[in-house]
């Protein structure tokens, strides 16, 4: 993942002295921008373009996503009937489950976080790994997953087709009534419907000023001029693309729990470059989706803030800056289903 503009050093890893240099440049311009008085929007947008704002509204179909919101929160898509989507993702909160790791129905804690399910449909590929690149496939992986929803197709559709409902709904949005396919759409057309728009950075970009305090702005300006929007961009803030955790430093080592570190990519691909390589995560509604990263070892958004930008920029930012930083991020809190989104981080079990 090096660009051209980079050089090396004679261990190999990656020297930034050129575009450090250009970045504090950036950065003085930034936060000199944040301090200014309110500019007109067409300039605000110009300004922010590597982020743009989430749409307000996503074409699903409605009925199709009506099966596929009672499908999520039905634990008979288990081989035990004891675990339906919902176990790993609240969304009276964050989408997560405020847990370092996920867990099995019957307790067993799992190698990595459960990431959020808003704003999926921004995502270019699923799982930590990206193991899927459609929400179809994703589906299909964990519901056959033996470590999380053990599901069995032909049990699973014959479960679905000794249900009445499901059987009418399924024939009202599908010529062929309950498949695979069909259920594996359903789900995720409602999964595609999970958005969160309207944050207040949202509205910033839009071009109401007046949505951003100057700290935020400040820390946007910081955000953007350490380089943590070189990854976190586009309209999910992140989700479009993959890097290595550790560029600075080796984070990914044996553990208490874990005697090898995480392969990452590498236990899709099998290429040696993708080892300790992860998909970018989405910061949309980062303030309640604590605890970070891929095995939830930052309990709290500065400490994520710090993480990151020491081991994936070799900067150590002053408290200061982190809080900065951090009111910017709580900036990225939307809207669901057309109201502020007033969950708070799920507590950790």
């Amino acid at each position: 993942m090096r660009r051209a503009s980079e050089s090396k050093t004679g261990d190999g890893r990656p020297t930034f002295g050129s575009r450090r240099a250009l970045a504090a440049l950036s950065l003085a311009a930034g936060l000199a921008f944040a301090q200014q008085a309110p500019v007109p929007p067409a300039t605000v947008a110009d300004h922010h373009e590597a982020i743009v704002p989430l749409p307000l509204t996503i074409a699903v179909d409605p009925v199709q996503a009506a099966i596929g919101e009672r499908m999520f929160r039905d634990p008979r898509l288990s081989q035990d009937r004891d675990m339906a989507c919902t176990a790993c993702h609240h969304l009276d909160s964050g989408g997560g489950d405020g847990l370092p790791r996920a867990k099995t129905a019957d307790g067993v804690t799992l190698a990595r976080n459960s990431p959020t399910i808003f704003n999926v449909a921004f995502n270019f590929s699923y799982n930590w790994d990206g193991v899927a690149d459609s929400l179809e496939a994703h589906a299909d992986q964990l519901l056959l997953n033996p470590k999380i929803m053990r599901a069995d197709w032909p049990e699973l559709l014959a479960r679905l087709k000794d249900d009445a409902g499901y059987v009418r709904a399924f024939a009202a949005a599908y010529p062929d009534g309950i498949t695979k396919p069909n259920a594996l759409s359903a789900l995720a057309s409602y999964e595609r419907s999970l958005i969160t728009p309207n944050a207040r950075f949202d509205r910033y970009l839009r071009g109401e000023l007046g949505a951003l305090s100057v700290a935020e702005r400040q820390g946007y300006a910081l955000f953007s001029g350490y380089g943590c929007i070189a990854c976190h961009q586009g309209a999910n803030v992140g989700g479009n693309m993959y890097q290595k955790f550790g560029v600075f430093e080796d984070v990914l080592t044996p553990t208490a729990q874990d005697a090898t570190p995480d392969p990452g990519r590498y236990k899709v691909t099998q290429v040696e470059r993708d080892r300790g390589v992860f998909r970018v995560p989405s910061l949309r509604n980062v303030a309640l989706t604590a605890p970070y990263f891929h095995d939830g070892r930052a309990a709290t958004l500065e400490e994520a803030v710090e993480t990151m930008a020491r081991v994936q920029l070799g900067r150590n930012l002053a408290p200061t800056e982190i809080g900065l930083i951090v009111q910017f991020l709580r900036s990225l809190t939307g809207e669901y289903n057309g109201r502020p989104f007033a969950g708070t981080a799920p507590e950790r079990r």
